[in-house]
């Protein structure tokens, strides 16, 4: 009776290529639905709150906070703006206030780590960190590193913009108008997240399915080394890092329920990414503006890195001291 003969594992290759495409649009559309049931509701909220006017009247809450971070009083109005609109409102804004160069580089210092904060702080949420703790993390690290780069600079407040709190904010246009707008702008950003996120999820699920992603761990195991994470996080560091918490948002709920990372390592990572992400679009859009690149890239990655690092550190003093205490319970925990 003849042997049967193997099979060639390559025979399977055509038949787990579809499906792996078939299951990363599956998956692809699913984050895009989950993502337009969050992105729609805040976007029209925040796009109401800037029709009346409302964010202006919220300026009061970083006021007295300016001059510790080298900032003129009016400045508020553009962070409060960034914090809750993103990026482009911040350059909008920049682009029609009276700011020094000195001024706007630590405004944009500042909103590119607290931006869109209430939609990002969601996404890290539902992918492995409290909803509160990114929040806070991300306001508190935008504080830190202004100030500090004010300090190097040598900035003070000054009196540049001052007449911002002075002069009445101008009528609103009508609300048609602006519905309209907010229509024809989610809609197209709806758009440009799906044309982001299926081709990834494509990939991703292909390079799950023919072992890819091990080859992509040990690649860049040295550079997240160096960062302070750990190679575990290498696709979700890779999608934060190239498209931001918005546009990789599908990609890094998905994988996050999908595989096993450990919670401290995790953890690290989003308030690395939280920080430091989008590196390439979003302080591309200060360029046009005449900003330094410099100060555009290096902050935010400085202070990425020593938020990975301060985390470990804490552990490890923690559990250094549990061992050298005795404290067997503090230590476990």
């Amino acid at each position: 009776m003849p042997h049967p003969v193997p099979r060639n594992p390559e025979s399977r290759l055509p038949k787990q290529i579809p499906a792996a495409v078939k299951a990363g649009l599956q998956k692809g559309w699913s984050g895009l639905i989950w993502l337009v049931k969050i992105l729609v509701p805040v976007s029209f909220a925040t796009a109401l709150m800037v029709h009346y006017q409302l964010l202006h009247h919220l300026d009061f809450f970083l006021q007295p906070m300016m001059t510790m971070i080298h900032l003129p009083a009016s400045a508020a109005v553009v962070l409060v703006i960034g914090i809750f609109t993103g990026i482009y409102g911040t350059v909008a804004a920049l682009s029609v206030m009276p700011f020094s160069m000195e001024h706007m580089i630590l405004i944009a210092v500042f909103t590119l780590i607290s931006h869109n904060l209430i939609q990002e702080s969601w996404v890290q949420a539902n992918s492995g960190l409290r909803f509160s703790t990114a929040v806070f993390f991300r306001l508190g690290m935008s504080f830190v590193v202004t100030m500090i780069c004010g300090w190097i600079m040598g900035v003070g407040p000054g009196s540049a913009g001052t007449a911002g709190f002075l002069a009445a904010p101008p009528s609103p246009g009508p609300l048609s108008v602006m519905l309209v707008d907010w229509a024809a702008g989610t809609a197209w950003l709806c758009l440009k997240i799906l044309c982001i996120i299926m081709p990834l999820m494509v990939v991703m699920e292909l390079a799950r399915r023919f072992h890819l992603i091990e080859a992509v761990t040990r690649i860049t195991a040295p550079v997240l080394t160096f960062l302070g994470l750990d190679k575990s996080c290498a696709l979700l560091w890779m999608t934060a890092g190239v498209f931001g918490l918005a546009y990789g948002a599908a990609v890094i709920v998905e994988e996050t329920k999908n595989s096993t990372h450990d919670p401290k390592a995790l953890t690290r990572l989003h308030l690395s990414i939280g920080v430091n992400h989008a590196m390439i679009e979003d302080p591309s859009l200060f360029l046009p503006l005449g900003l330094p690149a410099f100060w555009l890239w290096v902050p935010r990655l400085v202070a990425a890195m020593a938020a990975a690092w301060l985390h470990m550190g804490f552990f490890w003093a923690r559990r250094f001291y549990a061992a050298r205490a005795g404290h067997k319970k503090l230590c476990d925990y």
